[in-house]
């Protein structure tokens, strides 16, 4: 055990601790956001699923300026500065009452000019209400995260989640509606908040009545990031305003029950994303060191997104039957399948930015997704009405409209890039997806039609042979992941001990 306490520093410990917390949240929230989604779509039905898409997305929005940049800001000063937690935390709090407060007055305003009626007026800005007590919660997590607590940030995150599936399923049973989903949301909040209040008391950190330079010095040095983040977040709102304008609700509800398990397929992406960055944020100054470092992870993100895409493709009518139901939401198959080619370039867009955050161009980032923001709304009000008229699915074109404009964003992403940190190793892990998943698609055409059961994990053992044979995957690829595995139980292990 000593051998191995030499080998495993204090910090190298806490970073495999974390990163353990991190993925279990992770596949924690996406279970139970799986398991509310398919109740709510199949008790409320396709039409009022589409206008809970519609809420959720404006709220989530929303948020983004409650937020201000501190998921990142207060997560880095909240380390640097153990003796101020008290007051960031307090700072954080107060800032996010007073503009999640004035946030519901503007959404009350902008939902009227945009002209939806009087009972999604009220949900939406009730929706942004209820969200308070969750965001509240959040700005614990960050200090949590701050101190290297992850497992604190991942209970409160996970009570949250679990306690608004305990209390709005039977709410539904027993004849509840889409404002009774809405209502919900702000106790599964209040849970998380109280846990979140109690368990930053065991590592004593205690809200304070902030000063104005606290509450000043977050809103200033939030700012950079919120750019950003705000820049991320605004085309799912967009989306979610110009389809429910150019299409019926019911395909609303179609693109949304597809969007929810598309944010599934891409879920391993910023998990991927953020792992990486720490090492490419140290080897940032270095072109040379840059280019070996995304080498070997851009094989990595290529490869899950064409696994994904794969899957994707050949079981879409498989997942939106387990979560919702075979029926009404049926017309979201199509809308999956559409979405499918676009996962590799999205798996790599999202490693990119990545590196050109650590490389520090965080404002042309945002630029870059502003403009193809831009060109995805004008397309998406070209192609929405098209593909309703067409198809009867107008669904169809916003993931299109989505796609196209990923090409976009890949291309301003590598002109941001240090020059000569990519070369042709990107296209050549393309062309080696391209067989492997394309080989793998082929094969399955050919074999006879079996249970999914089946069916799902042979899919997944022919492709990685695929491209293991095809050299996408290497085997020291497989040793570096069994390596991360064995790190990560081992300082959970001299942890514990």
């Amino acid at each position: 055990m000593s051998e191995v306490r030499d080998q495993l520093t204090p910090l190298n410990r806490k970073l495999a601790r974390n990163a353990f917390f991190l993925l279990i949240s992770q596949v924690a929230l996406s279970a139970l956001s799986l398991i509310l989604t398919a109740v709510l779509g199949r008790w409320l039905g396709v039409m009022e699923f589409g206008v809970y898409y519609l809420l959720a997305s404006l709220s989530a929005f929303v948020y983004v300026f409650v937020d201000w940049g501190q998921s990142a800001y207060l997560i880095r000063e909240s380390a640097r500065r153990r003796t101020d937690c008290g007051q960031l935390l307090g700072g954080a709090l107060v800032y996010r009452i007073a503009v999640a407060l004035m946030a519901a007055l503007v959404t009350a305003a902008l939902v009227k000019v945009v002209g939806y009626d009087g009972r999604t007026e009220f949900l939406i800005v009730l929706a942004v209400v209820c969200g308070l007590p969750l965001a509240l919660s959040q700005a614990y997590g960050y200090v949590f995260r701050g101190r290297d607590r992850m497992d604190l940030d991942a209970a409160v995150n996970i009570t949250g989640k679990a306690l608004t599936v305990a209390v709005t399923v039977p709410a539904l049973y027993l004849g509840g509606g889409l404002l009774t989903v809405v209502l919900l949301q702000a106790a599964g909040g209040a849970g998380a908040l109280v846990l979140a209040t109690f368990m930053s008391a065991s590592i004593r950190v205690r809200a304070q009545r902030p000063e104005r330079g606290i509450l000043r010095e977050l809103a200033r040095n939030g700012t950079p990031i919120a750019v950003f983040l705000v820049a991320m977040a605004v085309q799912p709102f967009i989306d979610a305003v110009v389809l429910s304008k150019l299409a019926p609700v019911e395909v609303v509800g179609w693109y949304g029950a597809a969007r929810t398990i598309m944010g599934v397929l891409i879920a391993p992406a910023p998990i991927v994303g953020t792992a990486a960055l720490p090492g490419l944020s140290r080897v940032s100054a270095s072109v040379k060191d840059l280019r070996l470092a995304l080498h070997g992870t851009s094989r990595l993100m290529v490869g899950l997104g064409a696994l994904a895409a794969v899957g994707t493709w050949q079981f879409a009518d498989v997942a939106v039957g387990l979560v919702y139901g075979r029926g009404d939401f049926d017309p979201a198959i199509a809308v999956l399948k559409t979405f499918a080619p676009v996962l590799p370039l999205l798996f790599m867009d999202i490693l990119f930015a990545n590196a050109i955050i650590a490389v520090g161009n965080t404002k042309k980032i945002a630029i870059v997704k502003a403009l193809s923001v831009a060109v995805a709304t004008g397309l998406s009000v070209v192609l929405i009405p098209l593909c309703q008229s067409r198809l009867n699915n107008g669904g169809i074109g916003l993931v299109l409209a989505f796609g196209l404009t990923e090409i976009m964003m890949l291309t301003g992403l590598l002109c941001l890039l240090p020059r000569g940190t990519v070369g042709p190793y990107v296209l050549l892990a393309f062309l080696r997806a391209t067989v492997a998943g394309g080989s793998t698609m082929v094969i399955f055409w050919l074999l006879p039609s079996v249970t999914p059961w089946l069916a799902i994990p042979a899919c997944v053992a022919v492709f990685l042979a695929l491209a293991y044979a095809t050299g996408l995957i290497l085997r020291t690829d497989l040793a570096r992941i069994v390596e991360s595995i064995e790190g990560i139980f081992r300082g959970l292990v001299l942890d514990s001990g």
